[in-house]
This record gives C-alpha cells, sequence and structure tokens, in this order.
C-alpha cells in the first residue's frame, strides 16, 4: 500500500513565507542597485507633441537669446586678433590660405556656402526625427545633451564676443557670401541684420554636427551611415574655415560645449547602460496571475496554490 504525503498547515505557512521572499524585494537595493532613498531616471516613451513643442520653444529662444546679445563690437575685433595670434603662436593659423584658395574654385565655394546656410538645421532635425523613430528609448538622454550643449554655448555668446574672420581688419580674409552673392547666410548680405555677427565662439555648426556624426555612428546599423556620420562633422569644419566664418578655435570650443552636454546628460540620467536599455518602470506593482487565470492573492499567491495542490506518492 502506498501512503500519500498531502502538504500541512505548518507547509502551507512555510511555503507562503518561502514565496513572498521571494518575490518582495527587500529595500536594501533597487533594480538598479542603487542605496536606499537613491532615485534614478529611465527615460520614458518621447510624446511627440511634447517633442514638437519643445524643439519650436528651444529654437524660438536660442535665436532671440543670440540675437540679443549685445555685438560689442570692438572687444569682439580685439578678441578676434587676440585669437588670431594665438593660432599664429601654435603654428596652426592656416584658415586664411584654405579660404583664398578654395574660394578661387567657383562652384565649391558656392556649394560650401548652401552648406553652411542650410545643412547645419536640416541634418540636425532630421537625426532628431530618426533617433525619436528608430531609438525612443535613447531620444531623451541624447536629445537632453544637444538642448545643454546649445544653452552653454549662448553663455558663451555673451561673455566672448567674437568676430569671425570675415570680418576682421585688414582684408584678410574674403567674405565669400558676399563675394559671390550666394543666397542664405544670416551673417552676410541683407541679412547679417537679423543676426549677432560677433557670436563666432563657440561654433555650433561643429557642436551640432559632431553631436549628429556621433549618434548615427553609435547607433545606425548600416555601415556607409556610420561612416558619413563620422565624415559629417570632418567636412563641417572644413566649410566653417573656407567660408571665413570660423577660426580652428571655434571648433575646438563647440567640442567643448557637446562634452557639456553630454556630461549634463549622464549626471541626469546616469551612466549609459542603464538610461539607454529600458522605459521607465511602470508607477504600480503588477499582479501576479494564478496558474488557472486570476489574479494573484498578495504575497504570491501561484506559488502557494501550486504547492498546495501537490501530492506526492511514497513507496
Amino acid at each position: 500500500m502506498g501512503e500519500t504525503t498531502v502538504t500541512t498547515t505548518k507547509g502551507r505557512q512555510a511555503a507562503l513565507s518561502c514565496s513572498v521572499a521571494d518575490e518582495v524585494p527587500t529595500p536594501s537595493a533597487n533594480p538598479d542597485g542603487h542605496a536606499p532613498g537613491r532615485r534614478s531616471r529611465h527615460p520614458r516613451a518621447p510624446r511627440l507633441w511634447f517633442e514638437i513643442l519643445l524643439v519650436a520653444v528651444s529654437y524660438w529662444t536660442y535665436s532671440l537669446v543670440r540675437n540679443a546679445v549685445p555685438e560689442q563690437r570692438d572687444q569682439a575685433l580685439r578678441n578676434a586678433e587676440w585669437l588670431w595670434e594665438a593660432e599664429g603662436r601654435l603654428g596652426i593659423a592656416v584658415e586664411e590660405s584654405i579660404n583664398h584658395a578654395v574660394n578661387s574654385v567657383t562652384w565649391l565655394i558656392v556649394g560650401m556656402n548652401y552648406y553652411y546656410a542650410t545643412l547645419h538645421f536640416v541634418i540636425t532635425l532630421a537625426v532628431l526625427v530618426w533617433l525619436y523613430r528608430r531609438h525612443p528609448l535613447r531620444y531623451a538622454p541624447i536629445r537632453t545633451a544637444l538642448f545643454a550643449t546649445t544653452g552653454v554655448a549662448l553663455a558663451g555668446y555673451y561673455l566672448y564676443p567674437l568676430a569671425p574672420p570675415r570680418l576682421m581688419k585688414g582684408d584678410l580674409f574674403v567674405d565669400t557670401v558676399m563675394t559671390h552673392q550666394t543666397w542664405g547666410s544670416m551673417a552676410s548680405g541683407d541679412l547679417k541684420n537679423m543676426s549677432n555677427q560677433y557670436a563666432a565662439m563657440p561654433s555650433m555648426h561643429i557642436g551640432w554636427s559632431l553631436w549628429c556624426g556621433l549618434t548615427l555612428f553609435a547607433l545606425a546599423r548600416v555601415p556607409w551611415v556610420r561612416v558619413l556620420g563620422l565624415l559629417y562633422p570632418a567636412l563641417t569644419l572644413v566649410v566653417i574655415v573656407a567660408t571665413a566664418n570660423h577660426f580652428w578655435l571655434d571648433a575646438v570650443g563647440g567640442m567643448v560645449c557637446l562634452g557639456f552636454g553630454y556630461g549634463v546628460a549622464r549626471l541626469w540620467y546616469g551612466p549609459r547602460p542603464r538610461l539607454t536599455t529600458r522605459l521607465a518602470p511602470p508607477r504600480g506593482p503588477r499582479p501576479g496571475r494564478w496558474r488557472g487565470g486570476g489574479p494573484a492573492p498578495p504575497g504570491g499567491g501561484a506559488e502557494v496554490g501550486r504547492r498546495e495542490s501537490s501530492t506526492s506518492q511514497a513507496p
């Protein structure tokens, strides 16, 4: 004869205690490994209407603040002379040679004028849209880096007015937009009164293009897109120098601003593996399920129910 063993009342209580201990996290840790009381931020799925509004308001604010900064012409020209002399001491003052060499090839310099005037905005916006659609979990931190980069650049325009090479005294550089009468630049021609002429440091053409390039290189799956991502900021650097809109060191300033932007994003969202791998956790506890369907009772009833219904046959 076999003897049937049924779970006793004490056994049920022990199973319940074990199940609760297994399923309820202790207060000493959380899924991120932080100490109790420390909150971590995780990216949430972006909302399209909010992102459109945020980009529109941010660009309007950027344009308003940048153009409202006092131009301080004399100080800007003095800063440009000092920067040009500093580059000469460093042996990197080749902007004049590049400017005159490229200006001698009409089709090339005209193309660079249009590149400078349009792609700065078009490609940055296109990368934002692509990031929103293809990588929603990564969107918020990377977008935050871009916005923080732009914000600190505005402080640079105010604190360090700088004339671009084309406006320096002595006619050292060629203003390529004025010479070739190309359309689109807010820095030359009839549109120059709509923009602050002495906001060359830092270069946001470099800050934004490097942001685009690094984003594409890190996230794109198609190899040629990743290569274009690396080439884009490099080509932009050549364009801003050839058109006499920036010095080399303006580009360095743009890179420093981008580093600041990434630092802000890291401080806000945390290290990269945690901020780019999942959405924020749900706000409420998610109830378990019985094996037969329906919500489980508190404390992991699914496991208890399984144990209560189990029997064993002894030989």
